[in-house]
């Protein structure tokens, strides 16, 4: 019998709401993972692939994506992360390298289970079955205030904000609190992030999360 390559890589997925700067502070983790000599591998949902790329453009951009229901939300956001994770992530991890996600599957149990009131078994069935054994050795949430989330939102969308964008306060608050629960029920997993703080501190929080995964 033929042994399984091991995986030696790292898998960090950042969560949290519209606006919290997720993609500013994976910028600045992969810059000093990257000062220490490690390969680092940024991918984002939906996305990250060109399956996936046109994927999020149906997703986010789509001129009746307003009809779009919430179990056809969920099922385009696991064909991307399944195409993710067979094409990027899972190559990257057995190679030894350091991937940050914006966005794992998370974000589907929040935002399509408890934000849009799906039965959480089938969405995490789908989870499942989408990203296989390829969980996140670490889960960041950067959390803020859903009135900060939203006016975060607002400064900077564009005069034509996609379908995320143009939810209601009562949906963040949901994801919000969504992601919080999952947080207090997997502390293992899971490091919870002010992202009310300015950008150096934030770093530094995050910093302090990652190196002792990675020792």
């Amino acid at each position: 019998m033929v042994a399984k390559p091991k995986r030696t890589g790292k898998l960090i997925s950042f969560e949290g709401s519209e606006g919290s700067g997720k993609s500013t502070q994976i910028a600045r983790l992969a810059a000093r993972l990257q000062e220490m000599h490690r390969d680092v591998v940024t991918v984002r949902e939906p996305g990250g692939t060109e399956i996936g790329e046109q994927i999020r453009n149906i997703i986010v951009h789509n001129s009746r994506g307003d009809e779009m229901c919430a179990e056809t939300e969920l099922l385009l956001f696991a064909a991307s992360r399944a195409q993710l994770v067979r094409e990027v992530i899972a190559p990257a991890l057995l190679r030894g390298s350091v991937v940050l996600s914006d966005r794992f599957l998370d974000s589907s149990t929040v935002y399509q289970g408890v934000a849009r009131n799906l039965s959480l078994d089938p969405v995490n069935q789908i989870n499942h079955f989408a990203v296989g054994n390829v969980m996140p050795d670490l889960t960041i949430v950067i959390d803020v205030p859903t009135d900060v989330s939203l006016q975060r939102i607002r400064q900077r969308a564009s005069d034509l904000p996609d379908r995320m964008e143009r939810e209601n306060i009562d949906f963040y608050t949901k994801v919000r609190e969504g992601y919080l629960v999952l947080a207090r029920g997997m502390p293992e997993r899971f490091v919870v992030v002010d992202g009310t703080q300015s950008v150096e501190t934030i770093e530094h929080a995050i910093w302090f999360a990652v190196k002792d995964r990675l020792a």
